[in-house]
């Protein structure tokens, strides 16, 4: 449906993928090729998919990702994205590229989490930090992951001018405009130092984006991250990479109990929220289900995506045995990938 509504390089930047595009699919069947051990004979009268991430209550683990260019997608973009997640008490992601005024996404009511780019003129990044605390951002999500060069046929610089090409308008023209051609790339001099510096910076709680590693993981943690999010990207990062199902249980054995981890990029049905939660994510992250569905319905297909998914992770825990989110285990799990 949101195909037949959006002009082709909308649709196009939507859905490409690193390389040959065959990660994303990969990473997709990752997760659909694990299989469970179901417990029997439990106490399963009252399911509870409730719980907290980094201390902020939210009635379901299925958190809306952080994505660039929503505008494109539907005229209200993370206004009606934030709306729906606040409906459903769930927390949403929102892109440093985002072309919405934090005010109007603080507006929903929704729970909020900061995706970070550090900028090569930190000075960019360091306003666009002040202005996300300033309008209730909880968390921030320092991206880490270098996405690939998307083809000029779809990547937003080459787009024609419109309202869905704005990007980091919560900086002024001028402001964007005095720190030069270049100023807004990605830093590529980013080390683990810069955790605690965003930290001191904003005074919140920092999350490591893009971690697939466990020396990763782990460093990120002895850095001052309050967690770390296993992604690729949605398979941007780079097409042989790992996925995240692989990936995952080896970040959170390093982890441990010393932090929080999550992962997105290819969650696409509960039994894969459930495999994740049993591999000992605290939640996960969807993208690419929310994102066609505000292109195609708006507020209320994002709602769908996010009712669907929590009902589904339901419908999992009690075919697994399992009443709340807490009684996810790596027992439960048989295998992690193909």
């Amino acid at each position: 449906m949101a195909r037949e509504l959006l002009p082709p390089h909308v649709a196009g930047y939507f859905s490409a993928a690193a390389g040959t595009g065959a990660g994303l699919p990969e990473g997709i069947a990752d997760w659909s090729a694990i299989r469970f051990r179901p417990r029997v004979l439990r106490d399963l009268s009252d399911i509870r998919v409730a719980t907290t991430v980094l201390g902020t209550p939210v009635s379901t683990p299925v958190l809306v990702a952080p994505m660039a260019q929503q505008l494109a997608a539907h005229p209200d973009g993370e206004t009606a994205m934030g709306r729906a997640v606040a409906k459903h008490r769930s927390l949403l992601g929102v892109s440093t590229n985002t072309a919405v005024p934090f005010a109007d996404i603080a507006a929903t009511g929704a729970p909020w989490w900061f995706q970070v780019y550090v900028t090569r003129d930190r000075s960019l990044t360091e306003l666009l930090v002040q202005r996300a605390v300033a309008h209730g951002a909880r968390a921030l999500l320092l991206t880490v992951d270098m996405m690939a060069l998307l083809s000029p046929t779809v990547n937003p610089r080459f787009w024609p001018d419109s309202v869905g090409k704005a990007r980091m308008t919560n900086l002024t023209a001028d402001e964007l405009a005095a720190a030069g051609p270049d100023a807004t790339e990605m830093d590529l001099s980013l080390t683990f130092d810069d955790i605690s510096w965003l930290a001191q910076l904003s005074g919140l709680p920092v999350l490591v984006k893009g971690v697939i590693r466990a020396d990763d993981a782990a460093e990120c943690v002895r850095s001052g991250a309050a967690g770390v999010i296993v992604s690729t990207h949605g398979g941007r990062r780079m097409g042989p990479s790992v996925s995240t199902a692989r990936a995952l249980p080896e970040v959170v054995e390093a982890v441990g109990d010393s932090a929080e981890v999550y992962v997105d990029s290819g969650i696409r049905n509960g039994e894969h929220v459930a495999a994740a939660l049993a591999m000992g994510a605290r939640a996960v992250f969807v993208g690419r289900p929310a994102l066609w569905a505000l292109a195609a319905r708006g507020e209320a297909g994002v709602s769908d995506v996010l009712a669907t998914l929590t009902t589904e992770l339901a419908q999992v825990m009690l075919q697994l045995g399992v009443s709340s989110v807490g009684g996810f285990t790596p027992d439960l799990v048989a295998s992690t990938g193909r």
